[in-house]
């Protein structure tokens, strides 16, 4: 690639390798382009062979990974203005939701929710179907109305939920394999306020008999457990501060905090998000980690199962029965619920789900020997893997959890006919080396 269309190529030291967020995958190639406007990206691509996208770099698999060349958006993320009689807004692909956010709040506006981290992209987060908390709330790719992506071919796509009904639902949770995602639409709705409220030892057998009233009792509700005990460690509820909210003094069983917690106990709680009941803007508490700070050193794995919502107790007491196994390797395991969507990749597609999260010590050989282990526990749930996430799942026994993948795939070969857009992740999981 030469240098007229392009923002100067971000070179590394030599020998220096391209490594994801944690740290645990080194990309197959250092060619990384990062265009300074949009009107760039079609020329960049008819130039390309093979390129994927890079955003944040939090995915912990090879599901982003490219062997030729990388696009990076970061230096796009111009945002309109709301559009207030549609309760929409549009901005540039590159941007976080860290920096969408206060842009948003400072026009009265929000978004349904946010994951635990901010410092992610929101093409990323979407085209993964990266979630948040909350019952009632679905994940982040549920909040899409529009997307504009850039084909192989260099021309523009645009798809909306209104107008293009299943093509729309095949595209969002579009797992990188369709364009560059080049401006997205969301949902928005007027700002609020969110408390935080942190509850310490809820018994595990508490949970069992309480599992839907404990989800129900917050906006967002978080789980968090080691699996070394007969409770759970921490319980975040989240929230909207409306009327005369007060927070009960015993919650199921378990103690209120009487300090910020970080959710692994003896970790300090300084880069996490105000909890003590002390109500904040909600891009300042549904995530879990401060923007302005980096939530940790990286050095950890992450997995992530997503059941459906029936199943919730009975996968959790599974998993609680391998307690002696993961607690060697595990920093922290979250429990979530996430509401069903219609976005066809999507983990929550057609169900209501749960998810449970596992934060892992970097030891990669000793986790890869435990996730086969935990999905035979989960495998009577039909338990689907976060797509940026590390499993050991067959590609085949992934494809019977998607009732609609041979759509997707036709989707896929029908806007990127040649595979310009293809690595190894999707050849196997999606078109089966095929």
């Amino acid at each position: 690639m030469t240098a007229p269309i392009l923002h100067p190529l971000l070179r590394f030291a030599p020998g220096q390798a391209l490594k994801n967020w944690a740290g645990n995958l080194v990309y197959s190639t250092s060619n990384l382009y990062t265009p300074a406007e949009a009107a760039e990206i079609p020329a960049l691509l008819k130039k390309m062979k093979k390129v994927k996208v890079l955003g944040t770099r939090h995915c912990f698999n090879d599901i982003a990974d490219s062997r030729y060349n990388f696009i990076s958006l970061r230096l796009l993320n111009r945002v309109d203005p709301v559009n207030e009689k549609d309760m929409t807004v549009s901005f540039e692909a590159g941007i976080s939701y860290g920096q969408l956010s206060p842009r948003l709040d400072e026009s009265g506006f929000a978004l349904h929710n946010l994951a635990s981290l901010p410092h992610i992209s929101v093409a990323g987060a979407i085209t993964t179907a990266t979630h948040g908390s909350g019952e009632k709330n679905g994940n982040l790719s549920s909040a899409v109305r529009g997307m504009e992506f850039i084909l192989a071919n260099g021309e523009t796509l645009q798809l909306s939920r209104e107008r293009d009904g299943a093509g729309f639902a095949a595209a969002v949770v579009g797992l990188g394999g369709i364009g560059v995602l080049g401006k997205i639409t969301l949902a928005v709705e007027p700002t609020f306020q969110v408390r935080q409220d942190v509850y310490e030892q809820l018994p595990m057998n508490v949970l069992a008999s309480h599992f839907d009233e404990i989800q129900a009792a917050g906006y967002s509700v978080s789980l968090f457990t080691d699996w070394q005990s007969d409770s759970i460690n921490e319980v975040w509820l989240k929230n909207k501060v409306t009327g005369s909210f007060t927070p009960p003094d015993a919650f199921f069983g378990s103690k209120p905090a009487t300090k910020n917690l970080h959710p692994i106990a003896a970790v300090p709680a300084e880069n996490c998000t105000a909890q003590m009941g002390v109500p904040g803007k909600w891009y300042e508490r549904l995530p879990h980690f401060k923007m302005g700070f980096t939530p940790s050193s990286g050095v950890e794995l992450q997995s992530e199962y997503f059941v459906p919502r029936e199943h919730a107790v009975a996968a959790i007491q599974a998993i609680a029965r391998m307690g002696h196994l993961i607690g060697p390797q595990l920093m922290i395991s979250e429990i979530r619920t996430i509401a069903a969507d219609d976005l066809m990749m999507s983990p929550c597609n057609g169900q209501d789900c749960i998810t449970i999260h596992f934060t892992w010590k970097q030891h990669w050989p000793e986790v890869k020997l435990l996730l086969p282990q935990i999905e035979q526990a989960l495998k009577p749930f039909d338990a689907r893997p976060h797509w940026g996430k590390l499993f050991t799942m067959s590609p085949a026994d992934l494809a019977g959890r998607y009732k609609h993948l041979q759509e997707f795939r036709t989707m896929l070969r029908h806007y990127d006919p040649e595979g310009k857009f293809r690595n190894d992740f999707l050849s196997k999981y999606i078109f089966n080396n095929a």
